[in-house]
């Protein structure tokens, strides 16, 4: 399975309804999302996803899921291509990250985590296999929630 990150600015986008998400996704409710993913055409439906708050603390990984719609175009007057790409994808973990991270940014400067570069500019950057396996172990110790290839909960 191929991992990705989904990157969240809070500067750039402020996200309101996030607490009442990460509710919804805690107390079990199915909820999908969509996201831009970047320049990435090549995610897949049922690669994994991490969501990682920069540019204002608390920065980290906070939220996590599986694709479930590969790569599509949106029109974006506001872009030079006049379209982003965006994946569909249901969460299958997520907390309100105004408030805290499950995976503090600190922790993902230590290896094995440091092999990877989490300080990506947009969405979609490929998580090395070595920094993926780490990052779901303790995922699964911090959530109680286990890898699935499936993305099925």
């Amino acid at each position: 399975m191929t991992a990705f990150l989904l990157i969240w600015s809070p500067k750039k986008w402020p996200w309101p309804e996030l607490p009442d998400v990460a509710k919804r996704v805690v107390s079990g409710v199915a909820v999908a999302d969509a996201w831009g993913c970047g320049f990435a055409r090549g995610i897949l439906p049922g690669d994994r996803v991490f969501l990682h708050r920069v540019a204002q603390e608390p920065k980290g990984i906070f939220g996590s899921g599986y694709v479930t719609r590969a790569p599509y175009e949106v029109p974006d007057a506001a872009t030079k291509r006049g379209y982003r790409l965006c994946i569909d994808f249901a969460y299958d973990w997520l907390v309100d990250a105004h408030q805290g991270v499950v995976i503090p940014r600190e922790m993902l400067r230590t290896h094995p985590f440091s092999v990877q570069t989490w300080d990506a500019q947009s969405s979609g950057t490929v998580i090395k296999p070595i920094a993926e396996g780490a990052l779901e172990k303790r995922w699964a110790e911090l959530t109680g929630k286990r890898a699935s290839r499936t993305g099925s909960r």
